[in-house]
């Protein structure tokens, strides 16, 4: 874990929270992928999240994803369209909540 979170170097976070981010999103991927259709998990984890981007601003992490996150997906795995958002949804708020966890960081209220 990092010693003390500085949101100054996040804003190089590849640099200085490298391993943070990746446990943070692997540990959403391994919880979403208990709960959820592995195949589903895998190809969201894959064709979207691969490309998002996790900011720290205002004090509030958040992640941005790709344009058009449901057409990425679109073909590799099939599911219907309120499955995928509400999939989405909860994983990145995973991913979210990982962050803040990860780099032991309080949430807002």
């Amino acid at each position: 874990m990092a010693d003390e979170f500085d949101p100054e170097k996040f804003e190089d976070k590849y640099a200085h929270y490298f391993n943070e981010l990746q446990r943070a999103y692997k540990n959403a991927f391994e919880q979403m992928n208990d709960r959820y259709d592995s195949e589903l998990i895998h190809g969201i984890d894959q064709t979207v999240l691969n490309e998002s981007e996790p900011f720290y601003e205002d004090g509030e992490f958040r992640v941005e994803l790709p344009e058009n996150p449901r057409e990425r997906i679109r073909g590799a795995v099939a599911v219907d369209d309120e499955t995928f958002e509400e999939t989405l949804d909860e994983y990145v708020e995973r991913i979210e909540s990982e962050l803040y966890r990860t780099l032991g960081v309080d949430r807002p209220e």
